[in-house]
């Protein structure tokens, strides 16, 4: 009998962590209409590209006490003949760098880009990108939008041109991000590095 209540509690509890395992990702903050999200007056392409630091990240599936202690990683931007970025991200990982790349294609309004060659990417329905921000020389906030399967995440970057911003560029990072609905548990600061990410 004492087994029998035994097993039947230890069922119960692995329900619970399983149902709490499924809500950080079902549960997710609904994300904004991009008609929502600032879009950079007067977008100057040439100007934003070059590389930038990820200073801050704030997101629907970003939770701070999941992410601990957070390395800022670095994102170049380098602009194509057709106006397209080709866009690489380092970051240290496990020891060594990682080096992720892709396309951002402009779409009709100067600011915005959809992810190029999405057929790559056979989970993902749709991926923009939108400067919220900038002013090209100190920081950038920039906006991602991915629908993946059913379900809708999104992001927002604070970028540097250095490892360190201002803080009252950092305020102003965490007051976008609750505007988009996120909280303070959505939103993280990185940890500046001098490994892989000046490559």
């Amino acid at each position: 009998m004492a087994l029998g209540v035994l097993c039947l509690a230890t069922l119960t509890l692995l329900g619970v962590l399983q149902s709490q395992a499924q809500d950080s990702t079902e549960n997710l903050i609904p994300a904004p209409s991009l008609l929502k999200v600032p879009l950079q007056p007067g977008f100057q392409k040439d100007r934003f590209q070059g590389r930038w630091y990820v200073v801050g990240l704030a997101g629907n599936a970003v939770r701070k006490e999941e992410e601990g202690r957070f390395t800022m990683y670095s994102t170049i931007y380098d602009l194509q003949e057709d106006n397209s970025y080709n866009v690489t991200s380092i970051l240290l990982r496990d020891q060594r760098c990682d080096y992720w790349i892709r396309t951002f294609v402009p779409s009709s309004r100067a600011g915005r880009f959809t992810l190029g060659n999405i057929r790559s990417y056979p989970k993902v329905r749709s991926y923009s990108v939108q400067v919220a921000a900038t002013d090209y020389d100190q920081f950038a906030m920039v906006f991602f939008k991915k629908i993946s399967g059913k379900k809708q995440y999104f992001k927002t970057t604070l970028y540097g041109r250095t490892k360190e911003l201002p803080a009252e560029l950092k305020e102003r990072f965490v007051r976008f991000a609750k505007s988009l609905g996120l909280t303070d548990d959505h939103i993280i600061f990185s940890v500046p590095t001098d490994q892989c990410i000046d490559n």
